[in-house]
């Protein structure tokens, strides 16, 4: 691996950057105030050996059960605000790192620049000695960015990541790292390449969003680190996948094995045309799930279509309603699960919402259409 050349900071007790061991996290998949279910996957990734484990936090009510959370552990703990920056001044005392969004700032307070915003944040991590994550995910990038660049969506991605380095830098805040995550590898690939050509001395947080199951995700995952970290770029480390709540230690043992592999020289050769084929899309799970049979619903998609595994189509089956209608609309097809309903889309386009009993046969129905309509006859010899 060639040396990585980013400053060292600080996430509690945990250095990252620098010469400091590769990090490995993950985030709790249930929802925060369930407090018994959470308390529950926190001891999962302890047992694991997790060195930073992320929590979601979205209103007041999570709040209260971080605080609980927060009573019966001793980890590294970050925390990922969501839509609701307004809460950093209150979560910062109980944790080590605070996660924002560049792309879910304009929601609140329409009257505040996003700089305000930015300087509320990095005052309260200032306050309470908190790191800062500035992570920018590809479905959901600052619709400013995508309008001035709206031919190059990782590019949008770079500038976001960029822009937003320089407010922390001019208010005096170097604690700090950054992540550029998308479903598709090699805009993962090429948005930390040109990040690190940019910015070398920041800290960078890789993951590829939404990898999905076993051991697709894993192998898509793989890909995205064997080339960005043999390259000297990447301080820690996150493998999202698709998982029952109790196997979430998986993403620990998938992520250490990768940088183990790398180190000793173990690549995995991978097929030019492994994309050309039918590519299932999931998010990790993490508390915004509404509805618990998000996960049985993505195996059960697995399940459904694997008579088209030979098409070249994209389903992306999304857990929220945060980051789901946004990293559903570059799939052909895309399930995004709210608590009663499956929305269902084609690419942008909503096609309708359906109980999670219609969902799957409405489903099929949909990819029979497009393999009919962009592979004529070869759809005959589906079964």
């Amino acid at each position: 691996m060639k040396t990585r050349k980013t400053r060292k900071i600080k996430i509690g007790r945990l250095e990252i950057g620098g010469d400091s061991p590769i990090a490995v996290q993950s985030m709790a998949a249930t929802q925060t105030r369930n407090i018994p279910a959470t308390r529950r996957q926190v001891e999962i990734l302890e047992k694991a050996h997790a060195d930073v484990i992320r929590i979601a936090i979205d209103d007041e009510r999570d709040l209260e059960a971080l605080k609980e959370i927060r009573k019966h552990t001793k980890s590294v703990l970050s925390v990922d605000l969501q839509e609701n920056y307004r809460l950093a001044e209150k979560v910062a005392a109980h944790v080590d790192k605070i996660r924002y969004n560049p792309g879910h700032l304009y929601h609140l307070d329409k009257d505040k620049t996003i700089r305000e915003k930015v300087e509320f944040i990095v005052n309260a991590a200032k306050d309470n000695d908190c790191a800062i994550r500035i992570g920018v995910n590809g479905g959901s990038v600052d619709p400013d960015y995508q309008a001035r660049y709206p031919d190059d969506s990782v590019e949008a991605m770079v500038r976001s990541a960029a822009d937003h380095c320089q407010i922390l830098d001019e208010l005096g805040f170097v604690n700090y790292c950054v992540s550029l995550k998308d479903s598709d590898v090699e805009k993962v690939i090429d948005a930390n390449k040109r990040f690190s050509k940019e910015r070398p001395d920041v800290p960078l947080h890789l993951g590829v969003t939404e990898a999905g199951m076993p051991p697709e995700g894993i192998i898509k995952t793989r890909i995205a680190f064997e080339q960005l970290i043999s390259a000297g770029i990447g301080d820690t480390i996150r493998v999202s996948l698709t998982l029952p709540n109790e196997e979430k230690g998986e993403e620990i043992t998938v992520g250490r094995q990768i940088i183990d592999d790398i180190r000793e020289g173990r690549f995995r050769s991978v097929p030019e045309n492994f994309n050309d084929r039918l590519n299932i899309i999931s998010c990790p799970s993490c508390s915004r799930v509404e509805n618990d049979k998000f996960v049985e619903l993505a195996q059960d998609v697995r399940e459904l279509t694997r008579y088209a595994e030979k098409y070249k189509l994209t389903i992306a089956v999304m857990g929220c309603r945060v980051n789901g209608p946004g990293e559903t609309d570059d799939a052909d097809l895309g399930l995004w699960c709210g608590p009663t309903k499956v929305n269902l889309k084609q690419g942008p386009e909503p096609l309708g919402a359906y109980s999670y009993d219609e969902i799957l046969p409405k489903l099929k129905t949909e990819v029979d259409r497009i393999i009919k309509e962009r592979f004529g006859k070869q759809q005959e010899t589906a079964v």
